[in-house]
């Protein structure tokens, strides 16, 4: 079978989207810095960073540009376009509050799961994750309790995309391994995350879906692994991830 054609991109829109992306690792910068680590001539940087300026994308002082508060409102008009983001919010407030623990939805984009909110509670652990940040779905409870309500089709789609990084030893790296352990979730109806992102860091996640059994995403609880046993791992805080996740699809329902 011949593969698909890449489609056409635009290089200029690329350059400007590379731009955005070095500034959100980096907090500012200027013309000649940002022109040797992207590769590209002083003059085109230059002439990017004024048309985004310009559309206040950007701000600059002192020769030094930066991300501008437009990517906030960005950021709102998503999440208000959900639908469901205030009972997302208002159910993890609940699950933190009810486990101690740092509780999380994401959902899935371009293959990757995306945190949108997180929740502390009174235990909570410090996370590397972030509201917007993206992470692959294979090695986090979260991106296996979605991928068990996809077909075998598109999570294979998904691995050919991007891979199966391994971050610890724990890590599942074999694809028949994967797709046991998405039959095992898809039958107790939660996924276990065991050490596999983050050394001594333990999640149990549950998928939620939409009134169409569309995958909406997963909500999860997070905790150092000494909390993380017997009862309370095995029962306890599944018990809880299925009721937010029930509650979430309810109200999806009548959004």
């Amino acid at each position: 079978m011949s593969k698909k054609p890449e489609p056409r991109t635009v290089q200029a829109v690329q350059t400007a989207l590379d731009i955005i992306d070095y500034f959100q690792e980096t907090d500012q910068a200027g013309v000649t810095e940002i022109a040797n680590e992207l590769g590209h001539s002083k003059g085109t940087i230059h002439s990017h960073l004024t048309t985004l300026k310009q559309n206040e994308y950007l701000v600059s002082k002192g020769g030094e540009y930066s991300l501008s508060l437009r990517y906030i409102d960005l950021g709102e008009t998503v999440k208000d376009r959900l639908g469901i983001y205030s009972v997302i919010r208002d159910e993890l407030d609940d699950l933190a509050v009810e486990s101690g623990e740092l509780a999380q939805f994401a959902t899935e984009e371009h293959g990757k799961a995306v945190y949108l909110y997180k929740a502390r509670g009174e235990n909570a652990v410090e996370s590397a994750s972030t509201v917007g940040r993206r992470e692959y779905l294979h090695c986090i409870s979260l991106g296996k309790a979605i991928l068990s309500q996809f077909s075998d089709e598109q999570v294979h789609e998904i691995l050919d995309m991007h891979g199966m990084h391994a971050y610890t030893q724990k890590t599942i790296t074999d694809r028949e391994n994967l797709f046991e352990e998405l039959g095992a979730i898809r039958e107790r109806g939660y996924a276990i995350d065991n050490e596999e992102k983050i050394r001594g860091l333990k999640c149990v996640s549950a998928p939620v879906l939409g009134s169409s059994d569309d995958v909406l995403g997963a909500v999860s609880i997070s905790a150092p692994s000494g909390r993380m046993t017997g009862e309370r791992f095995e029962e306890e805080l599944p018990q809880m991830v299925q009721r937010s996740a029930n509650v979430i699809e309810i109200n999806s329902k009548f959004s």
